[in-house]
């Protein structure tokens, strides 16, 4: 099991990075479990445009609380976020070399969000690659013991980190 950070001070720039990153695994042939965020316009002007697909093949949940065109920001939606959660482990449950998630933030920090998820594929010996801003480095230091890789924020670095994984090497079945 290995398992890998990516970090970057840009605003969203983490979740086209590893939304790339997965689906160029899967093209590979790995089987991807996890979540990234992917934004799509929104109707009306409303600019909260949180999305999250389920990988390897969907579905797409809206995981923003919908506050109208007069917004100034987004608020996670929490029952979006369980489904999200939920499609996910049922993912890993199938059976994945890989699990990607677009972030390692504050619901994860406390111990909830995808970080039961990510420490069932550890357990299982799953690769494991996410993405976390500088506020929450601490706490996923904490969470890992320190163990997790830092991996550049480039294509080019996360697909060397996803090619050294070996998807012949023994593995536990999934729980």
């Amino acid at each position: 099991m290995r398992l890998a950070y990516t970090m970057t001070d840009g605003k969203r720039a983490l979740d086209p990075l590893l939304h790339g990153a997965a689906r160029r695994a899967i093209a590979a042939g790995l089987r991807v479990a996890g979540v990234v965020q992917v934004n799509h316009d929104r109707p009306g002007g409303e600019r909260c445009d949180m999305d999250a697909i389920v990988l390897p093949d969907g579905p797409t949940v809206r995981i923003s609380q919908s506050l109208g065109p007069a917004a100034r920001g987004c608020r996670l939606d929490p029952e979006a976020l369980e489904t999200a959660v939920a499609a996910a482990e049922a993912a890993l449950a199938r059976g994945a070399d890989l699990l990607v998630v677009n972030k390692f933030g504050k619901h994860e920090a406390a111990g909830r969000g995808f970080r039961p998820v990510i420490a069932r594929a550890l357990e299982a010996g799953t690769d494991v690659l996410v993405g976390v801003n500088p506020m929450n480095r601490a706490a996923l230091d904490a969470f890992t013991d320190g163990a997790a890789e830092a991996v550049a924020p480039e294509d080019a670095a996360l697909d060397a980190w996803i090619a050294a994984h070996r998807p012949d090497r023994p593995r536990r079945a999934p729980r």
